[in-house]
């Protein structure tokens, strides 16, 4: 057999076996589920082996668990904990644990654990909490509102849309329904936002691991701010009055003093 055409046929031949090699790695990698990846060739770099939050672990590589599912595995800090937040009083205030408590149904609507539970209507109290603790005024009024606006972006837009009017992508898309516009909430109390935000409302789930308590305060500014588009410019402008007339008492006083010092 001529060599030039013993060694063509071996080329073939492998390149054949590489392609029905490739081909069977392809077909084995289709699965019907629409919602699995296939094969997955090296599944560590896919999912890794340590505890990760914001994780669903429910499936971990075909294996079902249904205790574990949609149960986020970043927890709040361990019952009775203070963390140490330095030595700014204000910032340290903010940051005490929460006075009210969720209320004992919500064990079972919002898989609450590690709570102190209360049998009142704790959302009905929290009408009572006007003050935000997050004090704005002319000199932070801006900086708070762009971090109240990121924090918002992150963990609420997706719900309650960028305009706060409830028609975000997850309700577009079908995914969840019933979610309230901003407008409509202009009576609630800044307590009754923070419980929410806090422990859940209705189909909304506890964010308490997610945001600490200053930033939930920081989104209540930037919630009312959607609410009223003179929110936070209100105070600064009697906050700015207040100087003026002040400014004008002293030279009032002045123009008096030089008056009676200097009479006509």
């Amino acid at each position: 057999m001529n060599k030039s055409n013993y060694h063509m046929k071996n080329i073939i031949l492998k390149y054949y076996r590489i392609t029905a090699f490739i081909s069977t790695i392809l077909l084995v990698g289709c699965v019907e589920n629409k919602d699995s990846s296939g094969l997955e060739y090296m599944p560590d770099m896919y999912r890794s082996a340590a505890i990760e939050p914001y994780v669903d672990y429910g499936e971990i590589r075909g294996k079902q668990n249904p205790e574990l599912t949609k149960r986020l595995s970043s927890k709040v800090p361990p019952l009775g904990t203070i963390p140490y937040y330095g030595t700014d009083e204000e910032l340290v205030k903010v940051m005490l644990p929460y006075k009210r408590k969720p209320s004992v149904e919500y064990k079972q609507t919002h898989g609450l654990v590690d709570y102190i539970f209360s049998n009142k209507n704790e959302y009905e109290l929290a009408a009572n909490d006007s003050v935000n603790p997050v004090i704005l005024n002319s000199g932070n009024s801006k900086e708070i509102l762009n971090q109240g606006k990121s924090l918002y972006n992150t963990m609420c837009s997706h719900c309650h849309a960028e305009k706060g009017d409830g028609n975000g992508p997850m309700v577009t898309s079908g995914a969840y329904s019933g979610v309230p516009a901003y407008e409509d909430r202009k009576d609630l109390s800044n307590g009754q936002m923070f419980y929410s935000i806090y422990y859940g409302k209705g189909a909304m789930g506890s964010h308490a691991s997610q945001l600490n308590k200053k930033e939930i305060w920081t989104v209540i500014h930037y919630i009312r701010k959607m609410q009223n588009p003179d929110y936070g410019l209100e105070k600064s402008e009697k906050e700015d009055a207040v100087v003026i007339t002040e400014t004008i008492d002293e030279e009032q006083i002045d123009k008096d003093t030089i008056t009676v010092n200097n009479p006509m």
